[in-house]
């Protein structure tokens, strides 16, 4: 009994996070505004248009090679930059389908409060998000 009311419980505080008509839509009510520039790269946008965050994948200039592969998640106001290369927190499923994946970041963003149910960047969060989640990639990387 006290397993499926916990089970209950998590059902009923899961939140659905989905992209439609570039629009970041939680639980059916527009949080923010989507801009795919292109299969690696997105903004997001405030409903009132303000760029509050991008993602961009990188794949270190060497496309046949994945292992080195990486992605950023740009906080513009706060001027931090996120870089990781675990991709199984926004890949969802087989292939590369963008919009699922960024509704997957979305689903990460919320689920570590960076991104408020409001749709507005939790800058205190942004500072926890980058010290367990940046991989400081850019220096490591030899050029």
């Amino acid at each position: 009994m006290v397993m499926l009311l916990v089970l209950g419980t998590a059902f009923v505080n899961a939140q659905k996070i989905e992209i439609k008509d570039d629009n970041v839509l939680l639980d059916g009510k527009a949080i923010l505004k989507s801009e795919k520039i292109n299969t690696f790269q997105y903004s997001f946008y405030t409903l009132d248009d303000n760029e509050i965050l991008m993602f961009r994948m990188f794949d270190n200039e060497t496309p046949q090679y994945q292992a080195d592969d990486y992605y950023v998640i740009n906080f513009i106001d706060q001027r931090v930059k996120v870089q990781c290369t675990d991709f199984s927190r926004i890949v969802s499923g087989l292939g590369m389908n963008s919009k699922k994946n960024m509704e997957k970041l979305m689903t990460w963003l919320l689920k570590e409060k960076v991104i408020t149910p409001e749709g507005k960047v939790n800058p205190d969060k942004v500072g926890v998000f980058f010290d367990k989640y940046d991989e400081k990639i850019l220096e490591r990387t030899v050029r």
